[in-house]
């Protein structure tokens, strides 16, 4: 079994792309993150890929875009995780490391024995998918695609956003600017709900081979508790569905269980749950 680092976003996929589709909305973040890396190198000042694989066959993955946490795709086996993180703590310091359940644990659970860390979980998290949008109550205005004219708009509730789910700086919506300047340029887009004004928001982005991950999605607290999410969410969804994309992805944090029940009655599905650790010294 060999670890190796690759030092091309577009060498990473072309030998793991096969291995990270097999369980596609799995892997939605890290299959995301690298095609970003691949079609808008300058979004990232810095990243590191690597590949554990066996003969030919690779089984297992992560990136990182310091100096945010690693993201872990599935082994095939835990030795294969085990061998990576060994591998990874002679030649990086980590954050923290993000991943479904239970490949994320055994991560972090070898790292913690080699580098003499302590685990923190962070947000708990469940990864939903989308393949057919439900009706959802109607609610007063229209969506619109946000266009540059909305950036300042867009900077203050993404920054808002960021504020509410994570205390991290190290988040990566936390960038709040490279996010909406990323998505503004192609990366992803955000669609707002209008209704005399803007008073919701939902974004996309990391498109994968047939889905898009969504996110994020935010309403100020004076528009909050009138559906204005449920209907941006779902317009979002549909957009990226008529768009050409087979499915939709998103993240949302197992603590609020407003929101998941939300995305359930749009028609998102659970496919696994996922945690976002920090590695603090012990």
């Amino acid at each position: 079994m060999d670890v190796r680092r690759v030092a091309d976003s577009s060498a990473f996929l072309a030998a793991a792309e096969l291995f990270l589709l097999e369980d596609e909305a799995r892997h939605n973040l890290i299959l995301g993150i690298a095609g970003t890396l691949r079609d808008h190198p300058d979004l990232y000042p810095e990243h590191r890929l690597w590949l554990v694989e066996n003969e030919e066959h690779v089984v297992g993955a992560a990136l990182q875009t310091p100096p945010f946490n690693l993201v872990l795709a599935r082994s095939t086996a835990n030795a294969v995780t085990e061998a990576l993180a060994e591998h990874l703590c002679e030649e990086v310091e980590l954050p923290g490391v993000l991943g479904a359940i239970p490949e994320v644990d055994v991560f972090a659970g070898a790292w913690d024995a080699l580098a003499g860390t302590s685990r923190r979980r962070r947000t708990a998290q469940r990864i939903y998918r989308l393949t057919e949008v439900r009706p959802v109550a109607p609610v007063p205005g229209r969506p619109r695609q946000a266009t540059a004219a909305d950036r300042p708009l867009l900077l203050d509730w993404v920054g808002a956003f960021a504020d509410e789910v994570s205390a991290d700086a190290r988040s990566p919506i936390a960038n709040v600017e490279r996010t909406v300047d990323g998505r503004l340029r192609g990366t992803g887009g955000f669609l707002l709900w209008d209704d005399d004004e803007p008073v919701s928001l939902a974004g996309w982005g990391g498109q994968t081979l047939s889905g898009v991950r969504i996110g994020p999605v935010y309403t100020p607290p004076e528009h909050r508790r009138r559906g204005y999410a449920s209907a941006v969410t779902a317009a979002v969804s549909a957009d990226r569905l008529a768009a050409g994309r087979r499915f939709c992805f998103l993240y949302t944090d197992l603590a609020n269980p407003t929101s998941n029940k939300i995305y359930m009655d749009i028609g998102y599905e659970p496919v696994c749950d996922s945690v976002d650790y920090a590695f603090d010294p012990r």
